[in-house]
This record gives C-alpha cells, structure tokens and sequence, in this order.
C-alpha cells in the first residue's frame, strides 16, 4: 500500500506534469527561435526519461527494502534462519516460496526482475546488468523512434539509451502491489492492483 499511494501521489502526477513532445525536429533551423524551441523539446523529453528512470530506481530500493523487513519478520516467527540468496531475483524466489506465491503464474516475477535491472543500470551504467537487460527487455531500446535524443556527446552508451516510460513505470507499480497483495493472508488483501496493463510495447493509461 505504501508504494501504491507513492505512485499515485508522487511518480504519476509528477511524469504527467512533465511535458513531452510525440516527435523531436531534426535538420537545419530556419531561424534561431526555432532552433532554441527544437533544443528544449529534446531537453523536455530527455528529462522525462529521466525522472521516469529515476522513479523506476525509487520503486526498486522501496520495494527490496519492504521485501527484507517482511522476509526478516516471517523467518524470525518461525524460528529458522534465512537462506542465503546470491541478488535480487533469488532472493524474491526466495520470500516467493516462503509466501506460497507462483511468480512466474501470477505474472510479476518477469516485471520485478526487470524493475530490479533496471534500477542497476540507473545506478551503474554499462555492465553485466545492462548487456542482461538488453537480452531480456529489448523494447526499453528503440533507436528508431524519433522522440528521444541523447544528449551526451561520443560514441552511443546503451545505457544511455534505455527508456522507461509511463507503461514501464504502471507494470512495476503493478507487479509490486500484486505481489504484497498476495503475501498478504488477511481479508480484502489487493491482488489485482486497478492499474491498466497493456501488452509490451503498448501504451497504458
């Protein structure tokens, strides 16, 4: 619940408040006005990638934090100690089991790692966590489109590259307030979060 009202209160009408252009103008400026107003439509979007990177680095430390106070708490009632987990993603099959959740069925195993990734590559930059990203989420890259341009100079950094937009921002926010949904044994718990999901590539209100 509490990621929820964050991203209800904070991320969402912050990313929508941020103004982005469909298309980005290319080619020489008839005048210097239009130049400048080319110039900050790229830095407009270039900031909205941003923050939504950001957002997504938010989410991620919010909800592993969550996710070891609750695994420290369940291990502690039962008297047993914790498995030894080598990184994020066996440490949620981990709390998974423990919480009698299929993540891969109830579908948010694929959007935590991938928020999870996400958050090294903000963090980190090029690596081992961006090659794995680029393998398994290659629709955070579209070097076609021609809403963004990166605004650092030299050779193009993949990492640089990623973008995560709103879409990307609603299925982590899903996925985290379905899993603790349905870690949750008591009455009313949330386990479909009213959040609107498209497919990949699609757009989500």
């Amino acid at each position: 619940a509490n990621l929820a009202r964050l991203f209800e209160q904070v991320i969402q009408p912050a990313m929508e408040a941020l103004p982005v252009h469909a298309s980005l103008e290319c080619g020489e400026a008839a005048t210097m006005d239009e130049f400048l107003d080319r110039a900050a439509a790229q830095v407009d979007n270039y900031t909205a990638n941003e923050a939504a990177k950001a957002f997504t680095l938010t989410l991620a430390g919010i909800f592993e934090r969550q996710l070891s106070i609750w695994a420290r708490a369940v291990y502690l009632d039962l008297a047993i100690e914790m498995p030894k987990a080598r990184g994020f993603q066996e440490f949620l099959a981990i709390c998974a089991e423990r919480a009698g959740i299929d993540v891969q069925q109830t579908g948010v195993g694929s959007d935590l790692n991938e928020m999870f990734m996400v958050a090294n590559v903000v963090r980190h930059g090029e690596g081992s966590s961006c090659e794995k990203l680029m393998a398994i989420a290659p629709m955070l890259w579209d070097d076609a489109s021609n809403d963004y341009h990166d605004l650092l100079a030299g050779p193009r950094i993949p990492s640089e590259h990623l973008r995560i937009r709103m879409r990307d921002l609603v299925r982590y926010i899903w996925a985290t307030t379905r899993f603790w949904g349905l870690a949750d044994p008591l009455p009313m718990a949330v386990t479909d979060p009213p959040y609107r999901v498209e497919a990949r590539g699609g757009e989500s209100a």
